[in-house]
């Protein structure tokens, strides 16, 4: 399973389901990134995404998007294949 980063804050709707729908598709280690305890991490996070909003969510280094975007994959059955393209 690739690895999966996300960018995130504590009081985010959003990233807590983006987190919840992970672990329901086997994600078991998710790595957070602060955005609302580290001013550098949301100007790294703006910098790499061109978005201000979290949560932003990378699979390897693919950048899948927010909360909305990691649902459409999901319904679409890509997001299985994605997360299993290979082994980390």
């Amino acid at each position: 399973m690739l690895p999966v980063k996300m960018y995130t804050s504590a009081v985010c709707p959003y990233c807590q389901r983006a987190e919840q729908l992970l672990r329901a598709r086997g994600v078991t280690g998710i790595e957070k990134i602060r955005v609302d305890l580290d001013p550098d991490a949301r100007d790294e996070m703006m910098q790499i995404t061109g978005r201000r909003t979290v949560p932003q969510i990378f699979i390897g280094n693919y950048h899948v998007g927010g909360c909305d975007d990691l649902q459409t994959i999901d319904s679409e059955g890509r997001l299985a294949t994605l997360l299993g393209e290979q082994s980390v």
